[in-house]
């Protein structure tokens, strides 16, 4: 019996916080005294895949905290591949975004890391070609790209590997 592996943005964030290095520091800028004078800022680095982020812009350090682990996750989306979740694809959290078919998922939702993880995992395998992967996942190919532009960064990848593979970019 093989294992299941679990990307790093599927991690529980108790675990998830095991693998960072976890740092508190001083910014200036706006806040006030309590800014200034409190390490508020939080930066986080999970260490088996190097990949880092941080939040500075709330003069409590629970919030930075809280928006730190969320810029991770989404962080860890854009950066780490993972062919065995491709494969896997589409899973029980992704079929349970699926409605009447429609597809959704806002930004703000605590599922939008790993949908997009899975989401840019079978855009990946399938070379760029949104069509193949919408299909594998589901939903139509405009359902996927719109899911992909509310993060940018993940738009812009996609589009990064569409001309890799002589694509056309998408708009």
């Amino acid at each position: 019996m093989s294992a299941i592996y679990l990307h790093p943005v599927q991690t529980p964030a108790e675990l998830l916080l095991r693998d960072c290095e976890v740092r508190h520091e001083r910014r200036r800028g706006p806040g006030g005294q309590h800014r200034n004078k409190t390490e508020s800022a939080v930066v986080l680095k999970h260490l088996p895949t190097g990949v880092s982020a941080q939040a500075a812009e709330r003069r409590s350090q629970h919030d930075n905290h809280r928006m730190a682990v969320k810029r991770l996750r989404i962080n860890l989306a854009l950066e780490v591949r993972s062919p065995e979740l491709a494969e896997a694809a589409p899973t029980e959290l992704w079929q349970s975004r699926r409605h009447e078919g429609r597809f959704g998922c806002s930004s703000d939702h605590e599922h939008f890391a790993p949908l997009l993880a899975e989401a840019l995992d079978v855009v990946f395998t399938h070379q760029g070609q949104t069509p193949g992967s919408a299909l594998q996942l589901g939903i139509t190919t405009s359902q996927l790209v719109k899911f992909l532009k509310q993060e940018p960064r993940a738009f812009l990848l996609v589009n990064e590997w569409r001309r890799q593979h002589g694509l056309r970019t998408l708009e």
